[in-house]
């Protein structure tokens, strides 16, 4: 873990954009990690986003860094589909979106919902993507295209050939946390 947060650490100083894939097994500690680089944006004036696949996961994600956050009185706020109990912790759907678009919102957690059209940041920084492999290559660019040089890591456990040969090929960094 010491090793990807420097890794991680060190892409984010640089004034070029970062993208990369961070892997490890499941209880490997890829969400701390995301929340390390999430926590280094927020506390540079940015924006972040973290965009899970399902409610499920986001729910579970939005939780575990709240639980975390909570001793430094930060808050992540979680948007969901409209039609899909819309969006709980920091307001509903309305309020979220439009604390996104003037900057008061820091920290967002969501599902597809947060590709949508409407959703628009203030000033994103990075945007972090789990379990990739379940997203198609347009809707992992979209949250990347939110805002201007944004930074993108992408967390898989499995790793699938396409995302093997983007690592090769130079278009990601590759970050693997090979111990639990």
């Amino acid at each position: 873990q010491d090793r990807a947060i420097a890794e991680i650490g060190e892409n984010q100083s640089n004034q070029t954009r970062m993208l990369r894939m961070l892997q490890g097994d499941v209880g490997s500690g890829k969400t701390v990690e995301a929340l390390m680089a999430i926590l280094r944006t927020v506390e540079s004036g940015a924006q972040a986003a973290l965009l899970a696949p399902t409610e499920v996961l986001a729910r579970q994600h939005h939780k575990t860094i709240n639980d975390l956050l909570a001793p430094l009185g930060l808050k992540a706020s979680l948007l969901l589909g409209k039609g899909r109990g819309s969006a709980v912790s920091g307001g509903g759907h309305n309020e979220i979106t439009a604390g996104l678009a003037n900057g008061e919102i820091s920290l967002v957690v969501g599902t597809h919902a947060l590709l949508s059209e409407n959703v628009r940041f203030a000033d994103l920084g990075l945007a972090v993507v789990d379990e990739q492999h379940r997203f198609g290559v347009c809707q992992r660019i979209i949250l990347g295209q939110k805002g201007t040089g944004v930074d993108v890591i992408v967390m898989t456990a499995t790793p699938i050939p396409r995302s093997l040969a983007m690592t090769a090929y130079g278009d990601l960094d590759h970050s693997r946390l090979d111990e639990k």
